[in-house]
């Protein structure tokens, strides 16, 4: 669809009447569909140890944007990184101990 084909779309849809009708079909328990969606180790590590991005990007030695990209999956981490995040996800005590 181009853009015109899209705001003529958009000018003849109700929003209310949709939103209503969402509302419905959530009370009617018509869901319709679950998405589990799996959390990169990085982010994993990360939210274990409770630490903000760039907290964590500065314990790893990289920057921010870095370290965003490897929690986006844009690229991926060294393999030294990598288990600096292994350790991190599953003994966040250990980084405690260790980096205060």
């Amino acid at each position: 669809m181009n853009e015109i084909d899209l705001i003529e779309r958009d000018l003849k849809r109700d929003i209310w009447q949709e939103t209503l009708d969402a509302v419905r079909d959530i009370k009617a328990g018509k869901v319709g569909y679950v998405r589990i969606v799996e959390l990169p180790p990085v982010v994993e590590a990360r939210q274990n140890l409770g630490l903000s991005q760039s907290r964590f990007a500065d314990l790893l030695g990289v920057s921010v944007d870095t370290l965003q990209d490897w929690e986006q999956g844009r690229c991926k981490p060294s393999r030294t990184a990598i288990s600096l995040i292994k350790i991190a996800k599953q003994r966040p005590d250990v980084v405690r101990e260790v980096f205060g």
